[in-house]
């Protein structure tokens, strides 16, 4: 099976659509979203009704609680504190009900374990270090996890002794074989707002019979997300940060 894996929309329905279109040639059969469909962004709504239409299995994110009201603001910075309440704002009833309805515990589909922060830690922590994802292998039991939330595209794989991870740094376009008798830990990276200093929309695309995982990035038109959110008077910080990937 081919699956389109993704994650942290973020509202940014150009790059998500971009991201469609692209993914289109490698006629993916199910998707898999590891949370933040909302968030920062300017097209929360349409981003909702967009993946419900694609029906993907999802999990919930950070920023998905918080825009629901099951997080406090404080703990976001100023500007995602100030998209959050914006968000609320512009959700419909249908897209509150489908956030509300999102799992905030890992979901499990054959050998992979889907979460947005960590399979410790489902909503907040980060692994961006090879010590953090050591102390989450034993907390998933499948042979591969499927995280979000750093918004930088990476996958830890346990090394020898199943225990420490080696960092592979994922390429545009080159497939990564995956191996089941090993703990691994795969990222797809942001579709709406990269953090790894690539402007461009990132997913993957995950074969399950290959055992295969292809990073993808796409160019999207970001002045279209920019030019939405000054009109929406989103903060300009967030504004910003999207043509330089960071």
């Amino acid at each position: 099976m081919r699956v389109l894996v993704i994650s942290d929309i973020h509202a940014n329905l150009a790059a998500l659509e971009a991201v469609l279109d692209d993914a289109k040639a490698f006629e993916f059969e199910a998707v898999w979203c590891l949370g933040d469909t909302v968030g920062y962004g300017p097209e929360p709504d349409e981003c909702i009704a967009r993946m419900r239409l694609l029906k993907p299995r999802t999990v919930v994110g950070n920023h998905d609680w918080a825009v629901i009201g099951r997080m406090d603001t404080e703990e976001f910075n100023r500007e995602a504190s100030r998209a959050v309440l914006w968000t609320r704002e512009h959700l419909s009833a249908e897209s509150v009900a489908w956030l509300r309805d999102l799992p905030n515990q890992p979901l499990v589909s054959g050998d992979f374990t889907l979460t947005h922060g960590s399979p410790r830690d489902t909503i907040w922590e980060y692994i961006l270090y090879p010590s953090v994802a050591r102390a989450n292998f034993e907390h998933f039991e499948t042979p591969f996890c499927l995280v979000g939330h750093t918004h930088v595209p990476m996958i830890f794989a346990a090394g020898a002794d199943d225990q420490t991870p080696n960092v592979i740094r994922v390429k545009h376009g080159e497939a990564v074989a995956l191996r089941g008798d090993r703990r691994t830990i795969l990222n797809p990276g942001s579709v709406g707002q990269p953090r790894d200093s690539d402007p461009r929309a990132a997913y993957a695309i995950l074969d399950t019979e290959t055992a295969t995982w292809l990073p993808r990035r796409v160019t999207y038109p970001i002045s279209i997300t920019q030019a939405h959110m000054r009109a929406a008077r989103l903060p300009e910080r967030l504004i910003t940060r999207l043509e330089f990937g960071w």
